[in-house]
């Protein structure tokens, strides 16, 4: 199945920060877009028991890993451990990423 960043499923989140969309059609899998918007950050959160990895599609900006900066740009490609609190932040321009991970949602 084909899907692009616009159609890939239902939005579960959304405020003046960004958009979160979540697929709806992987039963194992989630793939996940956000739309984070100029100067703003995400909360911040970590999982246990599930790892994650994002891809950068657009924009540039710093994740945080543990509150350790690491600059991102559009083709970048971040695993992130199980456990390990991740928080994303963009500059003057819009940031949107792809985050893969298996199950469902648990944020801390």
């Amino acid at each position: 199945m084909k899907i692009t960043l616009e159609n890939i499923g239902e939005i579960v989140k959304q405020d003046e920060r960004y958009v979160v969309r979540d697929n709806t059609h992987l039963k194992n899998l989630v793939v996940s877009t956000t739309e984070l918007n100029p100067h703003k950050s995400t909360s911040g959160h970590r999982h246990t028991g599930q790892e994650e990895v994002y891809y950068f599609v657009k924009g540039a900006g710093t994740i945080f890993l543990d509150d350790e900066p690491h600059t991102v740009k559009a083709g970048d490609v971040v695993l992130i451990e199980d456990g390990v609190h991740h928080r994303v932040e963009t500059g003057a321009d819009p940031l949107h990423f792809l985050c893969v991970f298996d199950g469902r949602r648990r944020h801390r």
